[in-house]
């Protein structure tokens, strides 16, 4: 338990404890004058005298519960609620031009991150990266949700993928710095983040292999060692379409696959849609998980109440067996 004023509860118990002394000394005067007059203490008015000592140790019992109250008391209770970091990782490469999925797969990833956003409290942070080859960060994290849906409405489709990369970009997004894979291919050490989640949207096209793309089982183990969970949100169908990149016409289609592979390792899930209006549901219905804080709850009132339960039974003891207030 923790004190806002502990001044105050130190001035509070000194006036209790002086008045203590004082019931004391007067109930050992009071005494030593029944027994200088010979008056032998007991008998029919002792019940009566221990009802009014117990009317005054009431009384100063609640005035010491009364100086804790007005220090201002608190205690530290475990509060669980959705916080933390989410990272909407949005594919833009060519292939989410295609039309499989009403406007086309980008639109309809827009509209789902656009839902997901407008249904997070405002205790999540959450930033946005549009990834093509190299994973292009848009937004960082950030508790201003319109931040993060004006760069959503920003993106154009054009380029490759590499989910690997999309990953990492991320990942330094969470950390706020660099993440990348050692030459050797080992994963760096990044520290735990159990309350960040990727929520990476795609039609799971992968063309990682360049000197520059990180593969993306790499990239997964990162995310895994970090304590981050992916979730994979599936654009497009697995009947796919044509669409024309860089004047050439190539036919995609989702790969289920490849992005269930990448939630499974990160204890994430796979959501799959088949149009637009669905894929809008599943996104705003991923699960943040809960994290657990500290967080100060306010005694005062149970030690006023508890004073003024002390004081009124010492009131009513002491009128009852004396006849008077005080």
């Amino acid at each position: 338990m923790s004190l806002a004023n502990p001044a105050l509860l130190a001035v509070g118990l000194v006036v209790a404890a002086g008045l203590a002394w004082a019931a004391v000394a007067v109930a050992r005067r009071r005494a030593a004058a029944l027994a200088a007059a010979g008056v032998v203490t007991g008998g029919p008015g002792r019940g009566r005298d221990r009802a009014r000592l117990a009317g005054v140790w009431l009384t100063i019992a609640g005035i010491a519960v009364l100086a804790i109250a007005v220090a201002g008391p608190a205690a530290s209770v475990p509060v669980s609620h959705a916080s933390g970091t989410v990272i909407l990782a949005m594919d833009v490469s060519g292939s989410m031009a295609a039309t499989d999925m009403a406007p086309s797969r980008l639109g309809a990833a827009k509209q789902a991150a656009l839902s997901f956003i407008n249904a997070q409290p405002g205790s999540v942070d959450i930033g946005v990266v549009a990834f093509q080859q190299g994973g292009l960060e848009a937004a960082l994290p950030t508790a201003d949700h319109a931040t993060a849906s004006a760069a959503v409405r920003r993106l154009t489709a054009g380029g490759g993928t590499s989910l690997g990369d999309a990953i990492l970009a991320s990942l330094s997004a969470i950390t706020h710095k660099t993440v990348t894979i050692g030459r050797d291919g080992s994963t760096p050490n990044i520290g735990y983040w159990p309350s960040a989640t990727i929520v990476l949207l795609s039609d799971g096209q992968d063309e990682a292999g360049g000197a520059s793309s990180t593969g993306t089982d790499a990239a997964t183990s990162a995310a895994e060692k970090a304590g981050v969970h992916v979730d994979t949100v599936g654009v497009g169908t697995t009947t796919g379409a044509t669409v024309e990149v860089d004047g050439y016409h190539l036919f995609t289609a989702l790969d289920e696959a490849a992005l269930t592979s990448i939630s499974r390792a990160t204890g994430g899930t796979y959501h799959p849609a088949s149009d637009a209006s669905e894929l809008d549901g599943i996104a705003s219905s991923i699960s943040l998980r809960l994290t657990v804080t500290n967080e100060p709850l306010p005694l005062a009132g149970a030690f006023i109440a508890l004073a003024l339960a002390l004081l009124a039974a010492g009131a009513v003891l002491t009128v009852t067996r004396t006849g008077r207030v005080v």
